[in-house]
């Protein structure tokens, strides 16, 4: 027992060590696949404007779809527009003024935001994830909640600014069927983790705001996020096309919002860090405190 005791104990020292540098090296593993993927490829068409393959206007010239196989942008119907009109005034008029450029009664001029010009995915975006009409206009970011207006009224609201000055990006119907979930797994870790966490959970930021989690969010929504920047998140509008904003849709709406987690217990989607602490706490925990009883047994 006193030469067993001692070799248990190198053991289980052994197996330690093992963990600590082996685990590293798996990462850079997982980091290096991820650097050979290029996320920004700015000569790529089909961007979220319309220069994509499929471009429609109206009579008067202005460009009412445009997208491709991947993605499918529209513009409201003109006829919500005077309920738009309607429900603007009612809801929204109070700070941002009667013509949506964010002068309010008061007549302060920039105390709120400019809506005209913004495009119609921009304010159907705030207003159908709850976010608008604000709980608390002086807070610091608007907190997604639940709506208070249909998805109906929001793109009338939506039709209705939109009509003020015609712009873009217009309302996305991503086409799922399309997506790559592996390509978007890689695009989300090297553009969209380092906010919304590996897992989609959201996170802190810096002067009290926040990247909020990616859970319960539809896939038009999370385009209309990409293309139009909220709060504190990037424009991607130039540097992913629209097959990659499905490829991250897709992974968005299914991997995050509906782990398989095949090895098993997913620890509420944690991350990597919390799951890591446990796997060395637990394995090789129970791995020393076997060779110790084998030891102190033999």
């Amino acid at each position: 027992m006193g030469l067993t005791t001692p070799l248990m104990k190198r053991l289980a020292r052994t197996i330690v060590a093992g963990m600590f540098v082996a685990a590293p090296g798996a990462l850079f593993v997982g980091a290096a696949h991820a650097a050979n993927y290029n996320p920004t490829e700015t000569s790529r068409r089909n961007a979220g404007t319309p220069n994509s393959s499929i471009v429609v206007k109206n009579k008067s010239g202005t460009v009412i779809e445009y997208g491709n196989q991947y993605i499918t942008y529209s513009a409201p119907s003109p006829k919500l527009d005077g309920l738009g009109e309607a429900l603007f005034m009612e809801n929204c008029a109070s700070c941002h003024g009667t013509q949506a450029d964010g002068v309010p009664a008061n007549g302060t001029t920039g105390a709120y935001p400019d809506l005209v010009g913004l495009g119609p995915a921009t304010i159907d975006f705030w207003v159908v994830s709850g976010r608008m009409p604000s709980a608390n206009p002086r807070a610091i970011e608007a907190s997604r909640r639940l709506p208070r207006l249909t998805p109906n009224q929001a793109l009338a609201i939506a039709a209705w600014v939109n009509s003020l000055a015609p712009s873009i990006p217009l309302v996305p119907t991503p086409h799922l069927a399309n997506a790559n979930v592996s390509d978007g797994a890689a695009l989300f870790a090297l553009n969209c983790a380092s906010c919304h966490t590996i897992e989609g959970d959201g996170d802190a930021l810096a002067s009290s705001t926040f990247s909020p989690s990616l859970r319960n969010i539809p896939a038009f929504q999370v385009v209309e996020a990409i293309r139009t920047g909220p709060a504190n998140m990037p424009r991607f509008t130039g540097n992913l096309s629209d097959q990659q904003v499905l490829d991250v849709t897709k992974y968005v709406t299914t991997e995050i919002q509906h782990p398989n987690n095949p090895g098993g217990f997913g620890l509420g989607g944690l991350g990597p860090v919390a799951e890591g602490f446990v796997g060395l706490l637990l394995g090789v925990g129970v791995l020393v405190l076997v060779c110790y009883w084998i030891g102190e047994r033999s």
